[in-house]
């Protein structure tokens, strides 16, 4: 099973993507934060586009839809608890629903926080989770609607895919991310290493999505709650993994 996934840059620092199914020429698009970039993309491919996943209602997700809805009339999935506040959707999806890209299978994860009702989807055969503001390189979403409770949840359950599953996250925030996980990981060997290769990486106009879990796991503090050293620094070394989570998000917050 062949698949590719091609990173379209759009907006000042966002990221939506092509997922092709090769053996079926069947495609995907995750998000649609402005319509130029991406029928460029597809123009230079010859593609068109079959799906179009919406992980979640904000503007910067969902804003360039219509001339894609008319130039290719894909059938537009997104969360059903959600589908008062997205788009008109032709499927709704709820948390573990399969969603098929010709011969790819997509689960659907739930992984509010950011949003309410927030999606991400799995995609095995791709090595690939498409998780917009939620899990993301370095990072993490600022939580908007849901509970810190919640998005420490969404962030255990992709923490918990297989460790070379690459992280396609929806903006480019890595290196202001980098600068926060240093203020509180100083002495991380691969942090150190990684927030070299992301200063490199823009220098040369490089964008640093996706990522693999593997090295989220090493690095991103918000999946590192468990951490002697983190939790030292922030004078928890008692609290649970979720009150450590939610004590760097709020820090986070005002860096």
């Amino acid at each position: 099973m062949s698949a590719e996934i091609v990173t379209v840059p759009c907006l000042s620092d966002n990221y939506a993507f092509i997922l092709r199914d090769e053996a079926s020429s069947t495609t995907m698009l995750v998000d649609v934060p402005e319509a130029a970039p991406i029928l460029a993309a597809l123009e230079a491919r010859g593609w068109g586009v079959d799906y179009v996943l919406l992980t979640h209602h904000h503007d910067d997700h969902v804003q360039g839809l219509g001339p894609i809805r008319d130039r290719f009339a894909p059938k537009v999935a997104g969360a059903a608890a959600d589908a008062r506040r997205l788009p008109a959707l032709d499927i709704e999806l709820v948390e573990g629903d399969l969603m098929q890209i010709g011969g790819l299978t997509g689960e659907v994860l739930d992984v509010s926080g950011h949003t309410l009702n927030h999606i991400a989807l799995y995609v095995p055969l791709a090595n690939a989770v498409f998780t917009a503001d939620s899990l993301m390189a370095l990072g993490c979403g600022r939580v908007f609607e849901g509970t810190m409770a919640q998005m420490h949840i969404s962030l255990q359950k992709m923490a918990a895919l297989p460790t070379d599953t690459l992280i396609y996250s929806g903006h480019e925030y890595t290196a202001s991310n980098a600068r926060f996980a240093l203020s509180v990981d100083s002495t991380n060997p691969e942090l150190l290493a990684r927030a070299k290769a992301i200063e490199a990486a823009r220098a040369a106009g490089q964008p640093t999505v996706p990522s693999a879990l593997s090295l989220e796991l090493a690095t991103n503090p918000f999946l590192r709650a468990h951490d002697g050293a983190i939790r030292a620094g922030l004078g928890l070394p008692n609290a649970s993994d979720a009150e450590v989570f939610a004590a760097l998000r709020r820090k986070k917050d005002s860096f």
